[in-house]
């Protein structure tokens, strides 16, 4: 019989919850690229900084609140919980890299991929059974992915592209192991992921060298954007399975680029906006049925 660490929060009002705070997250996500571009810096000086100052303003946060990590009895279940931490420090640092060797459409299309990773993963280790709209869901939001970019791997790095998929792949795996202990609190997580990719990067970068555009692009991109983005995005594991958590990360195929797009004047490709709307079109749908089944399948 599972117990209330290795099942998520449930219900209607739960699973609205989450929804809400999984779409919060990958609304500030989807501004990732453009900071990095906006940033002009080396790849290494941008996960350094970035990392500690993740680290440095979580930190701070969990002093003022008294938020303490609370680990599992079991050893295996430490073991795990410390490798979502190396996996989240590993995701900060591969999108970086993604974004440098490659064109910024080419890694959030192949991240595209990690909902499949994320139902393979709940199927095989959480035992969770995945509806069948969420397959469908994630059919035709891939679908529309490859509307919006169509030939759009062509002129990818292969460096740049398979770190996008190893990314994609570690983003399954990620939430998939915080679905199953929903109990743990996600910022001492965080913060120590921040901690080991600024750590990781010190070999290779010169953090000090930087202009002072740069270190004010990163510090909002460390302080705020993404301490909160990523927070928002572990806390949804809580009320929602692991691959419908990674089918609302498809918004960012669409935003990502319209960001870019505003902010730096490149073309937005008339597929995009037929691509955006399949997939903000099939998340809405798939949230309202997934709402819908919950309510029906408890009495009021």
């Amino acid at each position: 019989m599972a117990t209330p660490d290795q099942i998520g929060l449930s219900g209607p009002a739960a699973h609205g919850r989450g929804l809400a705070i999984a779409l919060g997250a990958v609304l500030l996500i989807s501004f990732d690229a453009l900071m990095v571009r906006l940033a002009d810096a080396p790849h290494w000086d941008v996960v350094f900084w970035r990392g500690w100052l993740i680290c440095l303003s979580l930190g701070a946060w969990m002093l003022v609140t008294g938020n303490r990590l609370r680990l599992p009895a079991g050893r295996r279940e430490r073991w795990l919980i410390a490798v979502s931490v190396v996996l989240l420090s590993g995701n900060t640092t591969l999108f970086v890299l993604s974004v440098t060797y490659t064109a910024v459409a080419n890694t959030v299309v192949i991240l595209a991929a990690s909902p499949f990773f994320a139902a393979l993963f709940s199927r095989i280790f959480l035992h969770e059974r995945v509806p069948l709209r969420t397959w469908a869901a994630i059919a035709l939001a891939v679908i529309g992915v490859v509307v919006v970019f169509g030939g759009g791997l062509q002129g990818g790095s292969v460096l740049g592209d398979s770190l996008a998929l190893l990314l994609a792949l570690m983003v399954g795996a990620q939430l998939t192991i915080l679905r199953r202990f929903p109990a743990v609190p996600r910022l001492p997580l965080v913060c120590v992921s921040g901690a080991i990719a600024g750590a990781m990067a010190i070999p290779f970068a010169d953090p000090f060298s930087l202009s002072l555009s740069s270190y004010a692009v990163i510090g909002v991109m460390g302080v705020l954007q993404m301490p909160l983005a990523t927070v928002l995005l572990t806390v949804a594991t809580r009320y929602l399975p692991a691959p419908e958590v990674s089918l609302c990360l498809l918004i960012e195929t669409i935003l990502g680029p319209i960001w870019v797009w505003w902010v730096l004047g490149e073309a937005v490709p008339s597929l995009t906006l037929a691509g955006g709307a399949l997939i903000l079109t099939t998340v809405a749908v798939h949230a309202s049925l997934a709402l819908r089944a919950e309510r029906q399948a408890r009495p009021v």
